[in-house]
């Protein structure tokens, strides 16, 4: 693999359908939001709720050329619906992107590397005796929902917010969510979406006071394992540069692909 515009439509492509199925079972679960998504030219453009992490565009720049007439487009979709227009941009899009976003107003506001690596079908580490991971079973949404949010959690209305989106996340089209138990108590969770060959692995939080006793490796080997059982052939995911997750998915064989930038306007 080398890290050019073939690799970028496909990762980005992932993740962009990955958000789609998650807006879909939104719009399912909850009609109220009035989540939708569509697709721009190869640009995903997604609303899910005003100040939702998913209310953006993904795909900007690696499908075709970013000008000031697709940009307006897309501002419709979200200026229609109340929300402010932000779009996942990889670097890949080059230079000539940025002019027609500066023109427009739109300035960097996060920044977040790509990560992949080939998948290899070999079973999972030995694991100690008392740690167990699998995937969840349709009734099992709630528990993976709160075992995720008592990891992502740190503060009550962040943990209120990772239970919601967590219930909707879990039953998403293409999702596969997994718990790491200890003794048979959730102390771990992880999800996986797969789409075209590709998996985009997602999600993964421990519980604060279980960490340290490797649920996270034991996570990504079972959907690694997993990945490669239903012929997935590369595995991806996102952090944020320098991050310790990032540090923590190079030392599982993951190499940066590309970074990205999240160009935002009010």
């Amino acid at each position: 693999m080398t890290s050019d515009l073939t690799l970028a439509q496909r990762l980005e492509r992932t993740e962009a359908r990955s958000n789609a199925a998650f807006v879909e079972a939104r719009a399912r679960l909850m009609p109220e939001v009035g989540a939708a998504w569509q697709d721009f030219e190869g640009t995903y453009a997604m609303f899910d709720g005003v100040g939702s992490p998913l209310t953006q565009s993904f795909g900007l720049g690696v499908f075709g050329e970013v000008t000031d007439a697709h940009l307006a487009t897309l501002e419709q979709f979200f200026d229609a619906r109340g929300a402010a227009s932000q779009h996942e941009m990889s670097v890949l899009a080059g230079n000539a992107a940025l002019a027609p976003l500066a023109a427009r107003g739109y300035r960097p506001i996060e920044l977040s590397t790509v990560l992949c690596q080939p998948v290899v079908d070999a079973p999972p580490a030995a694991l100690p005796p008392s740690l167990r991971v699998r995937a969840i079973s349709p009734d099992e949404v709630n528990r993976w929902a709160a075992t995720s949010a008592a990891g992502w959690g740190e503060t009550p209305d962040l943990a209120a917010f990772m239970l919601a989106f967590g219930r909707v996340a879990a039953t998403a089209a293409g999702c596969v969510a997994f718990l790491a138990e200890w003794d048979g108590e959730p102390i771990a969770a992880a999800a996986m979406n797969l789409h075209h060959g590709t998996a985009l692995l997602a999600g993964a939080a421990t519980i604060p006071a279980w960490r340290g006793r490797g649920a996270q490796a034991a996570l990504l080997g079972a959907r690694l394992h997993h990945a490669a059982r239903a012929g997935c052939d590369l595995a991806m995911m996102a952090a944020e540069p320098g991050s310790t997750s990032q540090r923590n998915a190079e030392r599982q064989g993951f190499r940066v692909a590309y970074n990205r930038i999240k160009w935002g306007k009010e």
